[in-house]
């Protein structure tokens, strides 16, 4: 899809950035609050900051606006959290000093409660920017459906996020205590290794161990169901050989010490829809963990996100709940719908500084009390 052209004359626009550590993910909003683009680079940040810089100029290639003054930008985070940075607070503050020198004055970092911090305000506030883009969906989701649970599923990992009464209503903040409570899972439908999914698999009428290798990845398993799309499978294969299906066959036979010319490629189907049960059994028992802390939401509807929202869809027919896909709520147009829903921290964010700037007025880049204090 080609990106739509602002004008210089035009209102300026937003743009949302979601920093992850595998992906970074951009959106462009109107000062109407309209999404008019999405896009999404893998970005291995754990591999060094030249890859976000990298990604800053795709971002500036795709709309030339974003690199001047006109532009706003608001960004949310989770790349803190690789092994590039000696600890979180550390991954914050590099990525926001990388970020303010290239995207200019008018950048600022979502903080929960802690409102919109400056670049120069991360230092102190890191512990509010750190991993909080869950936050940033699950506020702006708020708006919209007051009784819900959002489910994001990514690439590697998954958000279950109670909303009541138009309030998030998660008991954890950070991802040690989400972990501890469910609602951060971490597995996703590409990156994910499956010997992180289970320790035994049923083949072939008998239940077998897997071997605790990085022989394959859940993108094989969703490549050979046909629920993954390429333009989400952005990340080289376990063995950095093809993505086709008869190379992910082969991946998926090693898991388990076999050949893939051992049987037919239907069998291997099968075999990966074990694999794709197994992860739905394994989020599905973290959903129920989250609604068990929140009974009134035992027949609230999920709110899928991410690439792999077909899987939240599933679990909603397994429950007998409503699904509303998170790209109708905030793409308008049908044809941003998809990418809205994938990259949602990302529409999310930009929605919510777009909001923001239209209760400040058009010349208010003033930061929140939070911010100036900090």
């Amino acid at each position: 899809m080609n990106a739509p052209r602002i004008g210089l004359g035009s209102a300026a626009p937003v743009f949302g950035w979601d920093v992850g550590g595998a992906h970074v993910k951009v959106s462009m909003t109107d000062a109407g609050g309209v999404v008019l683009d999405v896009a999404q680079w893998a970005c291995p940040l754990w591999q060094g900051l030249e890859h976000l810089e990298r990604t800053i100029d795709l971002a500036f290639e795709r709309w030339p606006v974003a690199k001047t003054y006109a532009a706003r930008h608001a960004v949310t985070m989770t790349g803190e959290m690789v092994d590039l940075f000696e600890d979180r607070a550390q991954g914050v503050r590099a990525i926001a000093a990388a970020l303010a020198q290239r995207l200019g004055a008018r950048l600022l970092f979502y903080a929960g409660e802690a409102g919109w911090l400056t670049p120069r305000a991360c230092a102190a506030g890191w512990r509010s920017v750190a991993s909080a883009n869950w936050l940033a969906t699950a506020r702006w989701v708020a708006t919209r459906v007051p009784d819900a649970l959002l489910i994001d599923i990514g690439s590697t990992t998954t958000d279950i996020i109670p909303i009541a009464g138009g309030r998030v209503v998660a008991r954890a903040s950070t991802d040690a205590g989400r972990l501890a409570t469910g609602e951060l899972v971490y597995q996703g439908v590409v990156r994910t290794p499956l010997c992180g999914l289970a320790q035994r698999v049923e083949f072939g009428g008998a239940a077998v161990n897997v071997m605790n290798e990085w022989f394959a990845t859940t993108a094989d398993v969703y490549r050979l169901t046909g629920e993954l799309g390429p333009q989400y499978d952005l990340y080289p294969s376990a063995d950095n050989g093809p993505k086709t299906e008869v190379a992910s066959r082969r991946r998926l036979a090693r898991m388990i010490g076999r050949d893939a010319h051992e049987t037919s490629p239907a069998e291997w189907r099968a075999f990966a829809m074990r694999w794709r049960e197994l992860q739905l059994r394994e989020i599905g028992a973290n959903l129920r963990r989250v609604t068990a802390a929140h009974p009134g939401l035992a027949a609230a509807p999920l709110v899928g996100a991410g690439c792999g929202r077909f899987v939240v869809a599933a679990l909603a027919r397994e429950e007998a709940r409503g699904y509303i896909d998170f790209g109708t709520l905030a793409a308008g147009a049908g044809d941003k719908a998809d990418w809205a829903a994938t990259c949602a921290p990302s529409v999310a964010v930009g929605l919510l500084a777009a909001t923001r700037h239209a209760e400040a007025g058009e010349g208010g880049d003033s930061v929140d009390t939070a911010s100036r204090a900090a």
